[in-house]
């Protein structure tokens, strides 16, 4: 049996329930479909706002914002509706100019596949809205800018058919049997489908909405069945996961570059199953680690080469740029002050040149790493 289905308490108030076990998942992996494009205007977007300024920049303006989300928050959310998150995909700045009657502001047109959020039974967007813009590519933690106003963002949109997951030789445990004798829609709760290692271990989870769910005899046989999720949900790992999660099953890589054969995708699904640890207190400074550098050809790429010089293979001192700040400051086993000796560094230099963080003046991912270790106590040499 290579998964588990568990409910978790999201709140962590009470203990996981084991729903049952299956042998395996299919169609769990699958690349999402572009979404159909669309044109949205951000109206009244403050000219000192992030976003504003790096379109804008004479000098380099920014016209690819990549993934990103507009956060629709009402002023009064206990009467005025709830909160709304619509995803914007592959992102593209098309034009700006000032907002009429207002110079303090801009009007940005952008194109994006836009992806709404809504949550069930509450359809109705809030009457009078607040709009916060996210681009991880300008800043990943924090708002790049926000507007007034979001033309197109309103249309309505038809909701695409999901494909479904199948779940093959299930021992499936009371909750899930009790909720296989209720009718058609089921309504259960959202669970969790955990893939096991050889050694028991979980690598990953992926949530499920069992909204409507249909059982058969296995075609492994015995007492077994297969259970069909007919809606599980969007955001499923993509099919480059697939052969990232096969090679885990064989338990934590021991080897260093492992990954390095893999896309940019594949890689991404790499530093998902990492791990950042063991935690101890304050954590262990000094020595010399070697960060070999000959496969830091992208962003993921350099955050797994820097886990493995640091912690070892099957471990990340960082899932992202902001989050290597982080544990600078304290909590793995290795924290400055200590030299870090970056071997092929010229590689990453001159493949990650076009990655370039404009909310941190313009820098490269490279530069801005290296800028972060220094700043922070590592003696980093390059070679």
């Amino acid at each position: 049996m290579r998964y588990l289905l568990v409910w978790e308490d999201v709140h962590g108030e009470e203990e996981d329930v084991l729903w049952g076990r299956c042998a395996e998942a299919d169609g769990l992996f699958m690349d999402p479909l572009p979404l159909p494009r669309e044109v949205l205007t951000l109206r009244g977007c403050p000219r000192e706002s992030l976003l504003a300024r790096a379109v804008a920049d004479g000098a380099r303006p920014v016209r690819l914002l990549g993934n990103g989300e507009i956060v629709v928050e009402p002023v009064d959310p206990s009467s005025d509706g709830p909160y709304r998150f619509c995803g914007l995909e592959d992102t593209v700045v098309l034009a700006h100019r000032p907002t009429p009657g207002d110079l303090g502001r801009v009007d940005i047109v952008v194109g994006a596949g836009v992806r709404g959020n809504d949550y069930r039974g509450r359809e109705r967007w809030p009457s009078s809205p607040r709009f916060d813009l996210w681009f991880p590519s300008l800043r990943e933690d924090d708002p790049s800018g926000d507007c007034l106003s979001v033309g197109g963002l309103f249309t309505p949109r038809s909701q695409r058919p999901s494909e479904p997951v199948h779940l093959i030789g299930c021992e499936p445990a009371e909750p899930l049997l009790a909720l296989l004798r209720r009718p058609h829609p089921q309504e259960g709760d959202p669970i969790t489908l955990r893939r096991l290692d050889r050694n028991g271990r979980t690598m990953a989870g992926y949530r499920l909405d069992l909204d409507t769910v249909e059982a058969r005899p296995s075609v492994l046989g015995a007492v077994l069945i297969d259970v069909t999720v007919t809606d599980p949900g969007d955001n499923r790992p993509a099919l480059a996961a697939r052969a990232v999660w096969e090679t885990w099953s064989d338990g934590i890589p021991a080897q260093p570059n492992q990954w390095a054969h893999l896309d940019t995708e594949g890689r991404s699904a790499w530093l998902d199953l990492t791990s950042v640890g063991p935690y101890g207190p304050g954590g262990r400074a000094g020595g010399t680690h070697h960060l070999d550098g000959e496969h830091a050809t992208d962003r993921a790429g350099l955050l797994l080469a820097l886990g493995e010089a640091l912690l070892g293979p099957g471990a990340n001192y960082g899932r992202g740029l902001e989050s290597v700040k982080d544990y600078l400051f304290g909590g793995p086993r290795v924290v400055p002050p200590f030299t870090l000796v970056w071997h092929h560094s010229d590689i990453a230099r001159r493949a990650l040149a076009g990655d370039v963080l404009h909310h941190l003046g313009g820098v490269s991912d490279f530069e801005w790493t290296v800028q972060l270790l220094r700043k922070h106590g590592v003696t980093v040499a390059l070679q």
